[in-house]
């Protein structure tokens, strides 16, 4: 079944790249309304096309993929469309090949991206490997898949935390200097992590409500209960992460958070390997302990070695 779904899902890829180039283009922009408007936009289309493919459309599985893929086709053509109006594109600069001068910060900071994201792969998929094994009833599995489905819901709110300080944080610096910029920063910092405590705190007292929405197995319920408690107190730890994580890329410190990231990944590996992570509520102790290092790691950053940290700013004063 998954290879045929992967195969009609990969037709999506470029699509999807070109919204993320879209995404970015307006961000670095400042503007966080129009990429809200093409996401609604795309979402509304892959639910009405989901249930037209998989059901009247009689593909199956398939047609989740299908609906995704053009979904994707016309978030990237919306945003092709929007690029050329503003003139931030056309055919001659997307057709001409870039100068090897133009292209070394790229492959730099995308060399460095790519090794952070390998690292959150390698991490994701540990997790979710060690929960499909666990026990041959697929109940654990399930357990797992439910915890992280709730885990998500919370993450998008957190996340965009990150896509604003990486915005804002430059864009100051750029036009007020590093005072500014380090008071944005240090308020996107606080504003972080009271948005992960709310989401933790709503995810926790929410959870007898949510869970039943996913299973009526009692046994899954069950067994979902401590883990989702779990994941609740990693929105809140994830509340500095992503506040730090977007100041580093705002700041172009890419290598420093892909290090940091692999740093997490190997915590959250150790973790898993010992006694405590036998079990599911094992597991989820491993996720948080990759973002306890994030956070630390992150915050760090920002206060000892980033441009805007304090210890700089002393420096250059003398």
């Amino acid at each position: 079944f998954a290879s045929p779904y992967l195969r009609w899902r990969a037709l999506g890829m470029v699509p999807a790249l070109i919204s993320a180039t879209g995404f970015a283009a307006y961000r670095g922009l400042l503007n966080t309304v129009t990429p809200l408007k093409v996401s609604l936009l795309t979402s509304g289309a892959n639910l009405v096309l989901d249930p037209l493919f998989i059901f009247y459309g009689r593909f199956g599985f398939i047609g989740a993929a299908m609906a995704t893929g053009v979904s994707e086709l016309l978030g990237g053509l919306t945003y092709l469309k929007l690029l050329f109006r503003r003139k931030l594109a056309n055919w001659s600069m997307i057709t001409k090949p870039p100068s090897t001068k133009a292209l070394a910060p790229l492959i730099k900071g995308g060399a460095a991206m790519l090794i952070r994201q390998m690292a959150i792969n390698v991490g994701l998929i540990a997790a979710t490997r060690r929960a499909q094994v666990l026990d041959p009833s697929g109940v654990t599995g399930a357990a797992y898949g439910i915890c992280m489905q709730i885990y998500n819901i919370g993450i998008v709110i957190i996340i965009a935390m990150q896509g604003s300080a990486a915005a804002l944080v430059p864009a100051n610096l750029a036009q007020c200097g590093e005072e500014k910029a380090r008071e944005c920063a240090d308020r996107l910092l606080g504003w972080s992590a009271l948005i992960g405590t709310a989401v933790g705190a709503m995810q926790f007292f929410l959870l007898p409500f949510v869970v039943p929405m996913f299973s009526t197995l009692p046994e899954v319920r069950e067994a979902v209960r401590v883990p989702a408690i779990i994941s609740a107190l990693m929105q809140v730890v994830n509340g500095p992460v992503f506040g730090g994580e977007g100041i580093m890329l705002g700041l172009g410190s890419y290598r420093d958070l892909a290090l940091i990231t692999w740093g997490g990944i190997v915590a959250m590996i150790l973790t898993l390997a010992s006694p405590i992570g036998k079990g599911l509520d094992g597991i989820m102790w491993s996720l948080l302990s990759w973002s306890v290092f994030q956070s630390v790691g992150t915050v760090l950053h920002y206060l000892k070695i980033s441009p805007l940290a304090v210890k700089r700013k002393y420096l250059t004063s003398k």
